[in-house]
């Protein structure tokens, strides 16, 4: 966070299918954070959809990459949304996180100084949880601060929400809303640490 900016929260997620339950999850929690002052930036299904398959040995990055990594790299905060996928985060999004390793060199590397809020999908507790568990060991390896709360979504136990987007199950978004709010926390706190002014009012 610069001086006299609004905190910037990125958000990463989704999958190949337009208006996938991860996606929409996302946007309401974004929409908590933009709610809150907070400047926001999706990178969603297609956003990820573009990203060649990560490879370290290849140094050239097309506009998709570059755009995702400059956005991390200008993060305050991140939220990401899953699928569970046999267990574990999906491909689409695996690949995204991989991606971050081009943050190694920075003041700030990978996801370090930054809360990142932890969105899970899947057909069954079994699979949010165990995605859950997973998702956040990633984020500990990337450095990052996963939040107290992680949210997950059993789609069979519930539909949480409508075609248009909108959450219409009222625990889902009051713990999207809460996952936003812990993002944000973290990022005025920390900007309080280095001396910045918090952006939003606390």
């Amino acid at each position: 966070m610069t001086a006299g900016t609004r905190p910037f929260i990125v958000g990463i997620g989704g999958t190949t299918r337009p208006g996938s339950s991860g996606e929409k999850a996302l946007r309401v929690a974004l929409a908590h954070a933009e709610k809150a002052g907070a400047r926001t930036r999706l990178f969603g299904g297609p956003e990820l959809a573009a990203l060649p398959l990560y490879a370290p040995e290849k140094q050239e990055r097309n506009e998709a990459e570059v755009a995702l990594v400059e956005a991390v790299r200008q993060a305050d905060g991140v939220l990401v949304a899953t699928p569970g996928y046999h267990g574990g985060v999906s491909g689409l999004v695996k690949n995204a996180l991989d991606l971050l390793e081009d943050l190694r060199g920075d003041e700030r590397p990978y996801l370090d100084g930054r809360a990142v809020g932890c969105v899970v999908v899947a057909a069954g507790w079994q699979g949010t949880g165990v995605t859950l568990s997973a998702l956040r060991d990633i984020v500990h390896a990337l450095r990052g601060w996963p939040t107290p709360l992680g949210v997950t979504i059993n789609t069979v136990a519930v539909q949480a929400f409508a075609p248009d987007g909108s959450c219409t199950d009222p625990a889902t978004d009051a713990g999207l809303a809460t996952l936003a709010g812990q993002v944000l926390q973290f990022a005025r706190a920390t900007a309080a640490l280095r001396g910045l002014p918090s952006g939003v009012p606390a």
